[in-house]
């Protein structure tokens, strides 16, 4: 069976973009990009933007990635697999990301979640990109401590946050 990924969360403004492999089955069934509770993507997150992203309600976190100038997507728009790993994904069907560089001007870095995603280095740096692979969040890349992934996830997006500095503005669940 054929499974649909989730629409990118974007604006004109983003700079960066994050591109995972394709959301988990906890991430489809709720619809959120990264909603297995165990992924340590909004953990890191928040502690590289300094908001409160765990606590808040994905709308609010939608709204945060977009005030710092990210972006959110997948390589995949749609593939098969049996259960969450990266492994497991077959017949995989790319987002069309030169479509993505006519909308969204702005985004110079393109920065993987993980290695599976980063994958696709080569073909995003063809489109002019500069691409970084940075350790996946997900719960099954153990061999890196939380510690270790947020050294690498904050010197990969410095850079936006220098830019975004200038409109610090801080979100609130609703």
């Amino acid at each position: 069976m054929q499974l649909r990924g989730l629409p990118p969360i974007i604006d004109a403004q983003a700079r960066i973009l994050i591109l995972g492999s394709f959301p988990s089955p906890a991430s489809l069934a709720a619809q959120q990009y990264y909603g297995h509770k165990q992924n340590q993507f909004w953990r890191i997150l928040a502690e590289v933007l300094d908001q409160p992203l765990v606590e808040v309600d994905y709308a609010a976190k939608q709204a945060a990635v977009k005030a710092a100038g990210l972006a959110i997507w997948d390589v995949y728009g749609a593939c098969e697999r049996e259960g969450s790993l990266d492994a497991a994904i077959r017949a995989g069907i790319p987002n069309d990301f030169a479509a993505l560089r006519k909308s969204a001007m702005a985004v110079r870095r393109v920065c993987f979640n993980g290695q599976a995603a980063g994958r696709f280095a080569p073909q995003l740096a063809a489109l002019g990109y500069e691409t970084i692979v940075l350790p996946s969040t997900s719960p099954a890349n153990a061999g890196w401590s939380f510690e270790r992934k947020l050294v690498a996830w904050r010197a990969a997006l410095d850079g936006c946050l220098r830019q975004a500095a200038a409109r610090p503005r801080r979100i609130t669940s609703r």
